[in-house]
């Protein structure tokens, strides 16, 4: 865990439905150089090591829109062992990096950032889009369905006013496979 004291996470996946902690400050935010991609395998959250589903990663290029949670002051280091234990301990296929974000006020922080780690044996990379459906559609685990997972991420960008269009390209080839 880093020492540094960073007081923004950014959330682009189930942190922004789901942060696990009380946030003083909810705001939209844009963190530049990376983009949201389910890139990486779910063996524990969202599937299991025999049956692994499929995940949000951040990965470069572009740009990624989500939302930043600040991180309250009175039990920081509560929050960040919770942090670091729920995005980096169960699989570590994580990596936490402190980045510029840019928050909707107009305002840059610091915060953390939870970007996979390329090398890590989970890592899926870009799939092509039948094999990712498929993933999503069978995937579940410790904290629900994948196709659960998706749509979550989904409806929160979309209550943002965001679009993110691989996302709900996905969604439409999971639901369509669902219902074939």
């Amino acid at each position: 865990m880093s020492t540094a004291k960073p007081f923004w996470v950014f959330a682009y996946g189930s942190l922004m439905w789901n942060p696990g902690f009380a946030t003083p400050e909810t705001q939209a935010a844009r963190l530049h150089g990376w983009h949201r991609a389910f890139c990486i395998y779910s063996e524990h959250y969202r599937g299991t090591p025999q049956k692994p589903g499929l995940i949000l990663g951040l990965l470069p290029g572009g740009a990624c829109r989500g939302l930043a949670h600040r991180l309250p002051r009175a039990g920081y280091d509560a929050v960040r062992r919770y942090l670091w234990t729920r995005e980096i301990d169960n699989d570590g296929v994580y990596k936490e990096e402190i980045r510029p974000i840019h928050l909707h006020d107009g305002r840059v922080v610091e915060a953390l950032v939870y970007l996979a780690d390329r090398r890590h044996r989970q890592f899926a990379g870009k799939l092509p889009a039948a094999k990712a459906a498929a993933l999503v559609r069978s995937g579940s685990g410790t904290t629900g369905t994948n196709v659960a997972y998706l749509r979550n991420t989904v409806a929160h960008l979309r209550e943002l006013g965001l679009r993110d269009r691989t996302l709900e390209e996905l969604a439409r080839r999971v639901e369509a496979g669902s219902r074939g």
